[in-house]
């Protein structure tokens, strides 16, 4: 019988992963979407918890992009618009 180590996300019990580093990424990303949630429903009162959970976790699994936009290369933005690959 083979043993297999897998590592569970500590926000998202649901997922496992076979990589520690993976599962501490996924927590990190949603940690940050967590917050982001927070400030987005501070700044905008009539974003349902729905709508302001879904655009915090678009932002945090885009947060490179994000970042190069705010330090004055706002054309980044462009990639999000891009058709996905398949």
């Amino acid at each position: 019988m083979a043993v297999e180590v897998v590592y569970r996300s500590s926000r998202d019990l649901e997922r496992l992963f076979m990589d520690k580093a993976e599962a501490d990424r996924h927590d990190k990303m949603l940690e940050l979407a967590e917050l982001l949630t927070e400030v987005l429903q501070k700044a905008v009162p009539s974003l349902n918890e729905a709508q302001g959970e879904e655009l915090g976790i678009y932002m945090a699994k885009n947060r490179d992009v994000f970042a190069k936009a705010f330090k004055n290369q706002p054309d980044a933005l462009s990639e999000l618009n891009a058709p996905a690959a398949e």
